[in-house]
């Protein structure tokens, strides 16, 4: 049966692959530059979406109930704060990412 020889093809093919990849270059300090600059973008977007939900939910309680601008104000504050805590979860989970086990083991210590 040939399942051995399908095997050795396979780790060749692999081996090849991998020595023709070679070793990974390092990033340049632009590209870390661009995923900063990518980070903010997505939380100014995320302030921003959740004031436009607010107004909107608001603007058409208000529509419908005849209370201009009382819930629109209301709403626009609660998207206001889904905004910020939307962008504080964002932060918090790039810190998480740029952390390794021991600064967590260091901040996570007895005393």
């Amino acid at each position: 049966m040939g399942e051995p020889q399908d095997r050795d093809r396979l780790r060749d093919l692999e081996e090849r692959i991998a020595a023709a990849k070679g070793k990974p270059e390092p990033k340049h300090h632009s590209e870390e530059h661009y995923s900063q600059a990518h980070l903010a973008w997505r939380m100014v977007i995320e302030l921003v979406v959740g004031l436009g939900f607010g107004f909107a939910i608001g603007y058409g309680l208000d529509t419908l109930f005849g209370t201009r601008p009382i819930l629109m104000v209301v709403f626009l504050f609660f998207g206001f704060a889904a905004g910020i805590k939307a962008m504080l979860r964002t932060a918090q989970e790039v810190t998480q990412k740029g952390q390794g086990p021991a600064e967590k083991d260091e901040r996570d210590g007895d005393g």
